[in-house]
């Protein structure tokens, strides 16, 4: 399936992973403090298998989780995109929309500007370029307020009678119970992007 292509914002880039990618996507992924909403901080080596998978989803979905390039300087800011979650849920199957960004780009907006974007091109027609979704789904732990924060700003809504026990969570892991938020495409008009923080949701 052909990808996605690349999207810019305001300020930022969306792309494909690039091995230059791996060192600072590394850092990120072992920082214990962007990864308090995830089981544990990874290894170098398990940031690169990481990356592989992404790689390997976007061939065979046409969409991925990407990485965010600020525009001004090229620095590497983290990865947010779309992904195709394969766990058993009630929801399932779906597209989820999520992110996770280096802290020095936490508070900036970032993670709203460019999930956005992709969140447009999402429900845009595949004769525009677009994957002609009607509903995209974000997750996160129910502690996870950043997050969380983030998708009420992109429209998003929850109603508590949707969130789940993530499955790759064990019993009792205080991360283990997600919020669930939905957001439809609006059928009277195209959604606007708007220039303006994984499986489980975490700091964006």
């Amino acid at each position: 399936m052909t990808p996605l292509p690349a999207i810019e914002t305001e300020r930022l880039i969306l792309r494909p992973f690039r091995e230059a990618d791996l060192a600072p996507f590394a850092a990120l992924n072992a920082d214990a403090e962007i990864m308090r909403h995830f089981p544990r901080p990874l290894t170098a080596e398990e940031t690169e298998a990481l990356v592989a998978r992404i790689e390997t989803a976007r061939a065979a979905n046409g969409f991925a989780f990407e990485a965010v390039e600020e525009k001004a300087t090229g620095a590497f800011l983290g990865m947010v995109g779309l992904n195709a979650p394969e766990f058993e849920a009630p929801f399932m199957p779906c597209v989820e929309l999520g992110w996770r960004l280096v802290r020095a780009a936490w508070g900036r907006g970032y993670a709203t500007e460019a999930a956005r974007a992709r969140l447009a091109t999402a429900f845009a027609p595949a004769a525009e370029g677009g994957l002609d979704r009607d509903q995209l789904v974000a997750f996160a732990p129910l502690g996870n307020a950043p997050s969380r924060a983030v998708m009420e700003r992109l429209g998003m809504t929850r109603d508590p009678e949707d969130d789940f026990d993530h499955p790759a969570l064990p019993l009792g892991s205080p991360l283990r119970r997600m919020a669930l938020y939905r957001i439809r495409r609006a059928r009277s008009a195209s959604p606007a992007p708007e220039a303006g923080g994984s499986r489980f949701g975490g700091p964006r």
